[in-house]
Parts: C-alpha cells; structure tokens; sequence
C-alpha cells in the first residue's frame, strides 16, 4: 500500500479499515496475553492516524519506526500474519524470536531493525540520509520517535548532523505525553522552547489523517527536494498502558482516560465518513467483523507456527558470508612505521572501492588526524574523507546507519578513551544487529582508535588499554597490531569483511620504524603469530605488551626458551596456536596492557584451565602480567608504577619455571 509520490491522495474509507485493523491486532494481542498465551504486548492505539507517513512514503525510501508504529508497518506492506508471528516470537518471525514484540524490521521493505533503547535508530537513521546524500538519490529517511526519549542526547546529535549536512530525513515525534508513568508536558524540549522554527518544526495534531498527510507531504517533498531535514512533533494520545506490564489506570484518572477515549482516531475517523454519507453504521460494523475474523484467523495460524531451535541461538552472531584474507597493498622489503602502513592501506581502500568513507575528529588535512593516520586522505578524496564534531555517539551511530545502507566506514575515535558517550550504538546497534535480524541488516563498519599507554603524558584518558569491553560484546572482531605489517593486513582484512571491527591501534608502536619482509602476507582474523619460538615457557601477548614479551624472552634466553605468540586478534582469538605451544612447553604466562579484573587475560586462561584437554599440559599454574586495577596517571612516574614492566614479565616466567 506504499506510495508512490508525496502528493498522494487517500481513500479515507481505506485508510479507516488499516487503522482499525491495526487497532484489532492490538486488541487480539492483549487479549492473548491476559491468556498467558504470549509474554509481552505494545499497543500503538491511538497512534493510527501516523499511517499516512507509510502511505506517503516511497517504496524506495527507508523507515526507521518507533515501538507504537503497528499502523505505519501496515501501510507499509507489512501483514498483520507476519506481526502475528513476531508476538508469538516464532522461528518465522523478523527476528526469529530473539527481539519483543512491536520491535519492527523488514529489510526487503526497508524497515530498519528496531532496539529496546529508545531513540538509539536515529544515528542510524542520519548514517542511511548521508548516504542516500553521497549518492545522490532521490530518497528519503523516516525516523521516528517517542517524545520522552527527545531528552537523550542521540536526539540532539541527529538532528545537529542532520542540520549540518542537510540530510533527506524526517524526524518524526510522537508525543502521547507519557514516558510510561511520567507526564512529559514539563519535560519535553519542544514544549520548554528549546528548538527553534528555525530549524524546520512543525507541530502537529496527529490523530488527524489530513493534518499529519499534509505536514509529512510538505517535510518529505522538502527532503526530496534536497532542503534539508524536518521535525514533525505530532500529538497523539496513548489509548492504552504504556504495556501490558503497566495499568495506566493507576497514574491517570478516570476523567482523562475518558477525553482521550473521546478523541479516539479511529472511532472519529468512522463518525466522519458516516457524516459525510460515504459510510453507514451498518457498512462499519460489518466492515469491523470482517476484520475481526480475519486478524482472528491470523494469530491463530501465527500461533500454530514452529518454534526457533535451542540450536539455532548462535546462528547470525557474525555474518557467515565467506570471505578470505588477501595481502594488504604495502610495498615489503623496507622499513615502515605502523602510522604510515595504515595510511597507505587507507589510500588503497579509498582508490579501490568507491563505498569507502571516514569520518573523524580532526582527521582532514592540513591536520590530518591527531596522529597523522589519515594524512593527505581530504586532498585526495575530498568527497569520501570528512571531520566529524566533536560527538563520538555522532561517529559510531553514523557509521552503523551508513554500513547498513551499503557503504564501507572506516570511522576514527581520536582516543579509544573517549568510547564513553558512543556506548550505547556500540553495545544496542553495532554487536547486535546481523543477529537480532538473523543477517537481513549487517554492519561491515571499522571503528579504529589510537589505544594504550607506555607514552608519558597521556594521563587518565588518553592512555587506556579497554580491549576487554569490547571483547565481551557478540558480533565485533576486536583486533591489536604490534608490527607495521600486521597493522596493513589486519585493517586491509577489516576493510573487507562483512562484520564490524573494532580495530586498536598501541600508540607507543605507532612512530617504531620495522623492517617489512619482501612479501607482505594476509593476515586472517584469529590466526596468532609465532614472533620467536621457544620449548619451555609460552608467553602470550598483543599490542604494546609484545615489546616487553619480546625483551623477556631475549633477556632470559641463557635460561629458558620462550616462545612468543603475538595474539594480533582477540575475537576471535587463536586458542590453536596457544594449546599446540603449550603441548611443547607446558607452561603459560600471558601479558597485557589492561588491568587485570574481568580482563582478555583472564579470559584466555581462564579458558586454558577450564578445557581438560590443555589443563593436562600445564606443569604449573598458568601466570598473568597485567595492570593493575587503577587508572593512568599523568605523570610518568605514576603510570608506570601501575603498567607491567619487564621485571614483572622476567619474574613471571621464572616462576613457572621454578613450579
């Protein structure tokens, strides 16, 4: 029933039996769970009015919905059988049962995937208009949200970074004044004045059909048109609880149910087209049942349906599409910098593939990035190279969107200290989303920062080592060069592969200059190194802590031969490797950078000792050399008191030795 201009014009006796079928499916829905016959329900009445946006939308186009938008995804082609199956959460559904009910997405629609976390799409939303932008195309973006989620910071970051490129998208807001239990009259940043007409706000009363058709026909023709972005704060009332976990009988009274029951869209859509003459009681109730049946009908055939499998919960946790690791474009045979190898790999990327793209703080010329990462990338392509403001949920969110929609990010943190505010995209969007759509939308993004200490003068939050955090996360490569030539293949892999990478780069590497060897191989995700072999002690270790591995083992050669493996990735990381050493030497000590609680460290041994097959190869207990539990100071003194040092490394391959 989608659109095919914005100048569409209506069957108001259609868009009536959408909206009451919307309407129903909420209804069947809550009786359902009252039956204990699903466990969760969000209703969309009295919203319904907002179907006209899915009319007017073009096939084409892309959707980024809110949980209350039941009658947008009809209107958008979306059946209430497949809604159906999203409630009973069964293998057929859009996520094959792993996300809530009303948590929309249909790729073949263009609907984006919808998390729990309210308002987390709308970066997303911005990263799919900049691409339509970079493209040139006609399209436009729909993203929508719930008023008191206007109060996030991600709000403001996309409307900002929508303004500021003129993107093609429509923020919707759909404001039923209540944050679950929480009037929002005093919260809500359009009613407190803060936004400007300035800036493209339209106010609108949104259980009108012809007042939202005529406000979205007007923001997305101005989108289309290449005039930038648009608000359209559309007031609605929420007819029911917030969900069927709530009674909003016990926060509202009975006289402001009873208003909003009185305005109900749907019932004076029906009293309207009776006034007009184009609809009798009669027609409307038959019109009523014949829905009834058919959405009864519906969710009994959902219900019946299968079920996903226990052994299909790891499915879609990566992109399973094969790939397989080539030569980074980096002349060998000579000495390089790691800073350098990374350029030119990005030169390389940049020249060969026309979907790459960057975005960072600082990193066009004449700066070129904080460390010259990116140097000279604007001058030569000065339509795929971009700063970015200094909003680093602004970054990785961006890139979701624009990995999503089809491109290749390749998106700079300045300082992997600042990962802070960008979290949530990281943790909701990023790990999540090829397996909470089962790979209908993927994210092939690289998010690449400068990490670690051993570099005076960085202090508390430029010196942190934080590759645990990432680790714990399903869904993203985590990867730590420490030579020139592993940094070029490990980021010439992430650049190709269809799952994101969070990619670390130790600064005190950064500016070492290394002799590259003639042929400069592929460096697969989760293939460790051998940087020296050995037959007593294996020392594992990446990033800045392979320095100290390696002066460990050269130190102690008169009295223990120790083989170095250089991890390069974390996720996933080679416990092949690891385990054939430790056949051969019998003992273990692992080095890092990050603190030791909760740390990649532990990981790694805790899965050594808990696997009986390579518990049985220890000769003694397996030792850790890590920070300890306490940030960087900014002098050096301080931080290197809390870093592991090549005493602590030295001391901890005696010990095996000795047990």
């Amino acid at each position: 029933m989608s659109g095919t201009s914005a100048q569409l014009t209506y069957r108001q006796l259609d868009l009536l039996k959408l909206m009451y079928l919307s309407r129903e499916a909420d209804r069947r829905e809550g009786i359902l769970f009252r039956q204990g016959r699903g466990w969760f329900q969000i209703g969309s009445m009295g919203h319904e009015a907002l179907a006209i946006l899915g009319l007017l939308m073009h096939d084409e186009d892309f959707l980024f919905p809110y949980y209350r938008d039941r009658a947008m995804m009809l209107a958008r082609g979306v059946t209430v059988r497949e809604l159906a199956h999203d409630f009973f959460a069964k293998a057929d559904s859009s996520s094959g049962g792993r996300q809530m009910p009303s948590h929309f997405s249909c790729a073949e629609r263009r609907i984006w995937s919808m998390p729990s976390p309210t308002g987390a799409t709308l970066l997303p939303a911005c990263g799919f208009a900049w691409g339509i932008q970079l493209d040139g195309l006609p399209q436009v973006v729909v993203a929508c949200i719930g008023e008191a989620a206007t109060r996030q910071g991600e709000f403001y970051e996309a409307v900002c970074f929508a303004v500021e490129r003129q993107l093609p998208i429509v923020f919707v807001v759909e404001d039923n004044r209540y944050g679950i239990s929480t009037n929002t009259d005093q919260l809500n940043p359009f009613k407190l004045g803060v936004f400007a007409d300035g800036i493209g706000v339209r106010h609108v009363d949104g259980r009108s059909p012809q007042a939202v058709h005529e406000a979205a026909s007007a923001a997305l023709d101005k989108a289309r048109a290449g005039q930038g972005p648009s608000i359209l704060v559309c007031e609605v009332d929420r007819l029911c609880s917030h969900t069927s976990s709530d009674d909003h009988r016990t926060y509202r009274s009975s006289e402001d149910i009873q208003t909003m029951l009185e305005r109900d869209p749907v019932r004076t859509l029906a009293e309207q087209l009776v006034d007009q003459g184009e609809l009798t009681w009669d027609e409307w109730e038959a019109m009523r049942a014949e829905i009834d049946s058919a959405v009864d009908q519906d969710y009994q055939f959902a219900a019946t349906a299968p079920d996903p499998k226990p052994t299909e919960v790891l499915d879609h946790v990566w992109n399973e599409t094969s790939e397989e690791a080539t030569a980074p474009p980096l002349p060998g045979g000579q000495a390089w910098r790691m800073v350098d190898a990374v350029n030119q790999v990005f030169r390389a990327a940049l020249e060969r593939d026309e979907r790459t793209v960057f975005l960072g703080e600082d990193i066009e010329d004449p700066k070129g990035g904080v460390f010259k990462l990116t140097a000279g990338l604007s001058t030569a392509h000065p339509d795929r190279v971009h700063n970015s403001p200094l909003a680093e949920c602004t970054i990785v969110g961006v890139g979701i969107g624009l990995a999503s929609y089809g491109k290749r990010p390749v998106f700079e943190l300045q300082f992997v200290d600042f990962v802070g505010p960008a979290w949530n995209q990281i943790a909701t969007n990023l790990s999540t989303l090829n397996w909470r759509t089962q790979g209908k939308w993927n994210c092939p993004m690289v998010l690449y920062a400068p990490y670690g200490a051993y570099l005076p003068g960085g202090g508390p939050w430029h010196s942190q080592s934080n590759e645990a955090a990432f680790a714990h996360l399903p869904g993203i490569h985590v990867v730590v060069p420490s030579t020139p030539e592993d940094a070029a293949g490990l980021m010439w892999t992430a650049m190709s592969t269809n799952n994101p990478t969070v990619y670390l780069i130790p600064k005190h590497l950064f500016r070492k200059s290394l002799e590259v060897d003639p042929q400069v191989p592929a460096v697969p995700f989760g293939r460790a190194r051998i940087r020296q072999a050995g037959t007593d002690v294996t020392l594992v270790a990446w990033g800045n802590a392979m320095e100290l591995a390696l002066q460990a083992a050269e130190a102690l050669a008169d009295e223990a031969s120790v083989e170095v493996i250089d991890l390069r990735c974390l996720v996933p990381w080679d416990r092949e490797t690891v385990i054939d050493s430790l056949e051969k030497t019998g003992r273990l000590v692992v080095v890092q950078e990050d603190n030791r609680s909760c740390s990649f460290g532990q990981s790694i041994i805790g899965e050594i000792v808990d696997d009986p097959d390579s518990w049985y190869e220890l000769l003694s207990p397996p030792k850790l050399v890590s920070r300890t539990d306490v940030p960087i100071g900014f002098n050096p003194i301080l931080e290197y008191a809390a870093l592991p040092s090549l005493e602590d490394v030295i001391a901890a391959i005696r010990t095996t030795m000795e047990e």
